[in-house]
């Protein structure tokens, strides 16, 4: 799975303002509803959703990245977006540092092999540590869709 099968261009955000984790959970999937992928009336639900999850266990894996996700019955395919924290947000990561980089997902619940794709494409990308200086140094959404693109055409395994 590649990073153009889920991350909606146009919701992709290179400076986050919030400064909490619900907060920038909630500004990405706002950014989410106003490109078209999930409706204004699932908002909250979504928001709820993801944060019963980070109530789990942090999706905060480390090395200044975060990938806060859930299963929401209101979408009916995978989608996701990514946003950059210039000044990073305490997401009580597991190596306590702040996150920089957010990868939100939202996808049907009858589809768990998608989701498990889309995060392991995730995981696997975030090993590469130019990769995810490039992606914080983002001044532009743009500049995040080409470093997608590049990600993608380089040997992303489907």
């Amino acid at each position: 799975m590649k990073f153009s099968d889920f991350v909606a261009a146009d919701a992709v955000r290179s400076h986050v303002h919030a400064a909490t984790k619900e907060g920038v959970i909630r500004e990405m999937s706002q950014s989410l509803v106003d490109a078209g992928k999930i409706a204004a009336g699932d908002l909250e639900g979504i928001v709820k959703a993801i944060m019963k999850r980070e109530d789990l266990g942090s999706t905060g894996i480390g090395r200044g990245v975060a990938v806060p996700h859930t299963k929401h019955p209101s979408v009916n395919k995978l989608v996701g977006t990514v946003a950059v924290s210039q000044q990073g947000i305490d997401f009580q990561s597991l190596d306590g540092e702040p996150v920089q980089l957010f990868f939100l997902l939202v996808s049907p619940p009858d589809r768990p092999g998608d989701h498990l794709r889309a995060l392991e494409n995730i995981s696997r990308q975030l090993r590469d540590d130019s990769f995810c200086r490039l992606l914080k140094a983002a001044k532009e959404p743009v500049d995040i869709q080409h470093l997608l693109e590049e990600a993608d055409s380089h040997g992303v395994v489907s």
